[in-house]
């Protein structure tokens, strides 16, 4: 009975070919990695090199790995072929809007400038080379922002990650890049007095309720867009936050429910005053059911048009941007008025935790990164009023 090789073992030959008249000398090392399953023939791999010296470090490396268990077979699938792959098989658990955009970086970025490597090639320096690359201009193209250069390597590091796990490579190179650092733009929300011309000049408005909860309770566009009867209770003043009106990739006009982001829901308790703008809401719509009878749909969205369907974000953004243009504020975006609830919840004393939640950020950590701003005038705030109160007791 003839022995069957054992894996990892490997012979190197000299060998010799004839191109176009011409001959050419190499050595070639053939070596065994396993054997297939199904067959239960051997599985033979081959290296090749100018020299012996070049091919006998080669196989060296090449058995060592499969002796220690960390051998990975070569593959000629390009980064772009796997990338595409990814895409199209891995993401399924994941948000449309978020595989639109990881579609859009990897046509933009990532194929064009990684795509032809083949995978079980690319480094660490050739990875951190693109990135450098994507933070300069060039001509006709601008320089991406370190923000936008983050979220090309977070696509790039999840996508070879999956391949690790696959066994295509046996290391993700992207792990010993180094990211420009992202310089967090200053929040503009708006103030005290910013507020109050804000409600002055949408009062009467056609989408006053849904400006005035927005800025009151901090939900984001899609949330409040998507915010149905169902997860408003009246009586207790709360409101459940766990949907969010989202477009569907690919199709004109057409839009969905989905989850909040974070794909965490959350519960927060109203102010009577938000409350009453809500009774205000459904006695509108009551008032346009009977107004327009049939025509009217019950689709149990709180923020409707005069039909009952749901509004869309475009319409929104241009009533919103008329009415801050109106107050001398241009350049104020509709989640500004979630950063003017954070800020304002901060100033009135609510604590980290309670902001993060009502906010529904995922950590407090994150909740105090993005507004520590606020705590740290509330500490100079606390040392004036600490000030007084020594100048009281101290005469």
């Amino acid at each position: 009975m003839a022995r069957r090789a054992a894996a990892g073992t490997g012979t190197i030959r000299k060998k010799t070919v004839t191109r176009n008249g011409k001959e050419y000398v190499y050595w070639e090392a053939r070596y065994t990695t396993g054997y297939d399953p199904g067959t239960g023939k051997q599985i033979q791999r081959s290296i090749s090199g100018k020299t012996q010296k070049e091919v006998a470090q080669k196989l060296k490396a090449a058995t060592a790995a499969i002796d220690a268990g960390t051998y990975t077979a070569p593959s000629k699938m390009t980064v772009g072929q796997w990338l595409d792959i990814w895409t199209a098989e891995y993401l399924g658990g994941v948000k449309p809007r978020t595989v639109e955009s990881y579609q859009i970086i990897v046509k933009n970025h990532l194929k064009p400038g990684l795509g032809a490597i083949r995978l079980d090639m690319l480094n660490a320096h050739t990875v951190q080379s693109f990135y450098n690359g994507l933070g300069e201009a060039k001509r006709g193209t601008a320089a991406l922002s370190p923000k936008t250069i983050k979220n090309v390597h977070g696509i790039l590091h999840k996508a070879l990650q999956q391949a690790v796990a696959n066994g295509y490579i046996r290391f993700n190179p992207t792990d010993a890049c180094i990211l420009p650092r992202v310089i967090r733009k200053e929040l503009t929300p708006l103030d005290e007095g910013q507020i109050s011309a804000f409600l002055k000049a949408i009062q009467g408005h056609k989408y006053e309720e849904l400006f005035t909860v927005a800025l009151f309770t901090g939900m984001r566009e899609g949330e409040v867009l998507g915010l149905l009867w169902e997860c408003v209770d009246l009586n207790k003043g709360s409101i459940t936050i766990n949907k969010q009106l989202q477009k569907v990739v690919g199709k004109k006009d057409t839009y969905q429910l989905t989850s909040p982001k974070n794909s965490k829901g959350r519960t927060i308790t109203a102010a009577p005053f938000v409350v009453t703008v809500l009774h205000h809401a459904k006695r509108k719509q009551l008032e346009n059911r009977l107004r327009y009878g049939e025509c009217w749909a019950d689709t149990g969205f709180v923020f409707t048009d005069e039909l009952g369907q749901h509004l869309k974000p475009k319409t929104i953004y241009s009533a919103f941007k008329k009415v801050v243009e109106a107050i001398g504020s241009p350049a104020t975006r509709f989640h500004d008025l979630r950063h003017s609830y954070a800020v304002a919840s901060i100033r009135s004393g609510d604590d980290i935790k309670t902001v993060q939640e009502n906010l529904g950020h995922a950590t407090a950590a994150f909740t105090l990164d993005v507004y520590g701003h606020v705590t740290e005038q509330m500490k100079r705030e606390s040392a004036t009023r600490m000030e007084q109160f020594i100048r009281a007791v101290n005469k």
